[in-house]
């Protein structure tokens, strides 16, 4: 992740104060399989236009569809099936959708009909822990760089989910009221917070500061 010196990671912000540096030091980090939350995908590879399913009535059960074999991944996570998409792929990558159980049998048919692959676990929310024990048995997902939003951070962070957390540090500040925190969304306002141990802190690129650290669940 990119992100203020404040903690904040506006996409259209940390564009203007980061440069290559973070393509660089994520293909340092060895995970052929990334993840980007609803909103990320909507403003870098979605299709503008949202899906709006004529019989909203939901699976309302598990659900797994794998459309290829590869060695990597690029999943996106959407809850409720609104994400339309251009291709099958993302820059030559196989795309897979997560979804809740939530979504529509429409939906799902539209995706096996463009050839993209889906797990839809989770009654009222995705289940994450469940969907990266489908991505590790059915797709053989081993290592997972999860690149945001700030809510799927956040999502992944309270779960237990995040092994390491690999931040770019860019020289910048945005300062506005509201923004996306690099973690953000988890209601529980009584949660302890993640312990961090500093693993390492590289100066990269244009006064940018990469710093790396393992986590240490409570």
């Amino acid at each position: 992740m990119v992100a203020s010196i404040d903690g904040r990671i506006d996409c259209s912000m940390v564009d203007k104060i980061s440069g290559d540096e973070y393509y660089e030091t994520l293909d340092k980090l060895d995970c052929p399989t990334q993840l980007e939350g609803r909103v990320t995908m909507e403003h870098y590879n979605a299709r503008k236009e949202p899906f709006i399913a004529t019989d909203p009535t939901s699976v309302g059960e598990r659900s797994v569809y794998k459309a290829v074999d590869s060695d990597k991944y690029m999943v996106s996570v959407d809850t409720h099936g609104r994400l339309c998409w251009p291709a099958a792929e993302i820059d030559g990558v196989p795309l897979v959708c997560i979804v809740s159980e939530q979504v529509s049998q429409e939906y799902l048919e539209m995706l096996r009909n463009e050839g993209i692959s889906y797990i839809g676990v989770g009654r009222e929310s995705i289940d994450l822990s469940a969907a990266m024990e489908v991505l590790c048995s059915d797709f053989g997902v081993e290592r997972l760089a999860v690149l945001g939003g700030g809510h799927i951070n956040g999502g992944f962070l309270a779960s237990g989910l995040i092994d390491e957390v690999s931040l770019l540090l860019a020289p910048g500040i945005d300062g506005r009221k509201g923004q996306t925190a690099l973690f953000d969304g988890i209601s529980n306002m009584d949660r302890m917070p993640v312990k961090l141990s500093l693993e390492s802190v590289e100066a990269v690129g244009n006064g940018t500061l990469w710093i790396r650290y393992k986590t240490d669940y409570i």
